[in-house]
């Protein structure tokens, strides 16, 4: 039904009748017609720049007509999945080059940011700078923690606070990113840091959904509440 809905309203979009005559006085179906047929426009609009409409238009009708295709499935099969592998070497290639440059501000950020006062480069490659000090106890890799952060990368974008949200997480210091977890072995309970973490610390060149992109620095302001006991 759902796919059914889909081409006859594309099929509505694309006919020239439709579009260049419907308005406020047209019947009820053609205002329904062109109003779902402009939405899925919307919609599929990154798909729909790669289709020939009209030899669309001719597969969309034999469709629902339940002609005998032009092409045999197996051709049709072979003809999708082209197409989707070739979209998927263009985003490979996408994130290649968006790796690679931020790659080049990371490399430039990092040996900038280690000429100012107060930061400190571990062999990893993590810099730090202590906020505050700090008088408790010092975690393990194993220990359990109560912190307060904030992250942002290097255009000062935040992509996760757990100030805004005025609750602290818990977790174990072994199972987060690996920058996380040396920098917080760093800390006394009570301390609040500023991390700057390499990419290679962090996501690397996968990145973390649409917030952190690859080869991402990010940068962190962690308190260390306390040792979860």
């Amino acid at each position: 039904m759902k796919k059914a809905l889909l081409c006859s309203s594309i099929f509505f979009l694309c006919s020239a009748s439709y579009a260049a005559s419907v308005n406020n006085r047209s019947t009820q179906q053609e205002q329904f017609s062109y109003s779902y047929g402009y939405q899925v426009g919307l919609t599929y609009a990154e798909i729909l720049k790669d289709v020939d409409m009209n030899t669309f238009l001719e597969g969309v009708k034999q469709g629902t007509a339940g002609k005998e295709p032009s092409l045999t499935k197996e051709e049709m099969k072979k003809a999708m999945f082209q197409y989707q592998k070739s979209i998927e070497a263009m985003q490979l290639e996408k994130l290649k080059q968006i790796a690679a440059e931020n790659a080049l501000k990371e490399k430039s950020f990092l040996e900038s940011n280690l000429k100012n006062t107060g930061i400190t480069q571990t062999k990893s490659g993590l810099q730090y700078q202590v906020l505050t000090a700090g008088t408790g106890k010092t975690p393990k890799a194993t220990s359990k923690v109560l912190v307060h952060y904030e992250g942002r990368l290097l255009d000062d974008t935040v992509f996760d606070s757990s100030i805004a949200r005025d609750q602290p997480v818990e977790f174990q210091v072994s199972q987060v990113i690996p920058g996380w977890s040396e920098g917080l072995q760093l800390m006394k309970e009570g301390a609040k840091y500023r991390f700057f973490i390499p990419a290679k610390l962090a996501y690397g060149e996968i990145g973390s959904g649409d917030a952190i992109g690859p080869n991402n620095t990010l940068i962190f302001e962690v308190e260390l509440l306390k040792i979860v006991q």
